[in-house]
């Protein structure tokens, strides 16, 4: 199967929302690598690699959130594949 890489950054109240750990929590489980961080304008930003079928998965996932998240928006780009190993949260 083909890996595919998506970038994605979810808009709304996804910080101090454990929304980072639940999203580690969720590639893992779907076995997505990439990374995830917080950004100065209080959005998350994602890098994500997998094949299809569990990357609709993940993503579905990303548009709600864990629980305490309000997710307003959701952008998603394709990117070149860049072979991430773990899936890593970024506390910068």
């Amino acid at each position: 199967m083909q890996k595919i890489h998506k970038v994605i950054i979810v808009k709304g109240k996804v910080q101090g929302v454990f929304f980072r750990t639940n999203t580690k929590r969720t590639a893992d489980g779907l076995d997505i690598k990439g990374q995830v961080k917080n950004l100065p304008d209080g959005s998350v930003w994602i890098a994500a690699e997998g094949e299809e079928a569990p990357m609709e998965a993940f993503i579905a996932w990303c548009r709600q959130g864990p629980p305490l998240a309000k997710v307003t928006g959701i952008t998603i780009e394709p990117g070149e594949v860049q072979d991430f190993r773990t899936f890593e949260v970024s506390h910068h």
